[in-house]
């Protein structure tokens, strides 16, 4: 199988124009495999030499480079230095030259050597132009299909390219499934062993921070902005927010008329996971409070040098402050950036019932003296008569 250069050099400009990679680079991919076939053919397999490729005649010249030496030892690498001088007047030993090749084809196994060449460097230029551009997006929220699910890692078609969403990246609980459309944040571009590839999350908190950018108009304009979020993605979110403009209410602007933002965001993430929106306070001990909303505290005690706070809160909300699981004490401590410790605030217990004790003074008991019951008086004679008429009566 010969090559044909002519109709090589239209497959160049084809191929370059649908895979939208510039002209010259698959130019460049192109002239390196027919070098490595020329050395195949012509060569040496250690030779340096550069193809040059003219797209429009469809010509091809070869530049073999020899070095300039006294006296040749091996034709295939050197070239004298009379011969050098006859090509270049100035030439002097130890000067690389480049011999002039024109190449009129290749044998059937250079050929096709060539073509695997081409196609495998064209396919790691493109995936390299690629990557590049989408290098651009990281720290974005784009749209995506999913392609395909391989056990805990799912494959994400985003347009030019594919990405990867592995567990640790997916929302607890969301289910994914084939040509599912869904936003992905684009995390990063891990350049591996098989080549770039691109990162995507659902699971992270810059996602839902993102949502919100897209949600909350006042957020460009810089009128109100999240200071932090702590997230388990699927279960809970806690978003720490605060106004830069006297007057307006970060919560109220994050919640939205009805509640239509952050409703919003939560159809997004899935209405399982619990968005709460609080205050951030430069004030630590206030931040903290809020942080534990909706629980009513009491007392907060800080260490600052060990970062730790000792929480105070009344017995009945107890419950409440720490959550489910600790979800609520775990996602408050992530956005206080303070270890916090929940203890219940235990009532005084109050005093028995009062008993009246003895009072001494002066080595004397005092007593109440009791009233005097009067005695009974003996029976009357009419009584006694009565008594014994009715007990012969009875016999």
């Amino acid at each position: 199988m010969d090559m044909d250069f002519k109709q090589l050099a239209v497959a160049i400009k084809a191929i370059a124009e649908e895979k939208n990679l510039p002209e010259d680079a698959v130019q460049e991919v192109v002239e390196q495999a027919l070098a490595a076939a020329y050395r195949r053919d012509y060569g040496d397999r250690e030779q340096e030499i550069r193809v040059s490729m003219n797209l429009n005649t469809g010509e091809v010249d070869a530049y073999v480079s020899k070095e300039v030496v006294e006296r040749v030892g091996d034709d295939a690498y050197e070239i004298s230095l009379t011969d050098a001088q006859v090509m270049k007047k100035n030439a002097k030993i130890g000067d690389m030259i480049e011999l002039h090749e024109k190449v009129e084809n290749f044998g059937r196994v250079a050929a096709q050597t060539a073509k695997q060449v081409i196609l495998q460097r064209l396919r790691e230029a493109e995936r390299e132009i690629i990557m590049a551009e989408y290098e651009d997006k990281i720290g974005t929220v784009i749209n995506a299909v999913v392609a395909r699910v391989e056990g805990n890692i799912v494959r994400i078609d985003l347009g030019k390219a594919q990405g990867i969403m592995p567990r640790s990246e997916q929302i607890q609980g969301e289910r994914y499934y084939p040509g599912q459309r869904l936003k992905v944040f684009l995390k990063d571009v891990e350049r591996g062993f098989r080549g770039p590839q691109l990162v995507v999350s659902r699971g992270n908190k810059e996602f839902i921070e993102w949502l919100f950018r897209g949600e909350v108009p006042e957020m460009e304009s810089g009128a109100v902005e999240i200071k932090a979020i702590a997230r388990e993605a699927g279960v809970r979110s806690k978003i720490a927010v605060a106004s830069n403009v006297p007057g307006v209410d970060p919560v109220g602007t994050f919640v939205g008329g009805h509640g239509t933002r952050v409703n919003a965001v939560m159809s997004e993430v899935g209405e399982q996971e619990k968005i709460d929106i609080i205050v951030y306070s430069d004030d630590i001990i206030e931040y903290i409070t809020n942080a534990l909303s909706p629980t009513k505290v009491s007392k907060v005690i800080l260490d600052e040098k060990t970062q730790k706070a000792r929480v105070i809160v009344p017995e009945d909300q107890l419950s409440i402050a720490i959550g489910k699981a600790g979800q609520n004490v775990r996602l408050a401590s992530k956005l206080a950036g303070y270890e916090i410790d929940i203890e219940a605030d235990k009532p005084t217990e109050s005093l028995a019932e009062d008993t009246t004790p003895e009072v001494v003074a002066e080595g004397v008991i005092e007593t109440t003296e009791l009233p005097k019951v009067p005695k009974l008086k003996k029976k009357t004679d009419l009584e006694n008569s009565l008594l014994e008429a009715i007990e012969q009566h009875g016999e």
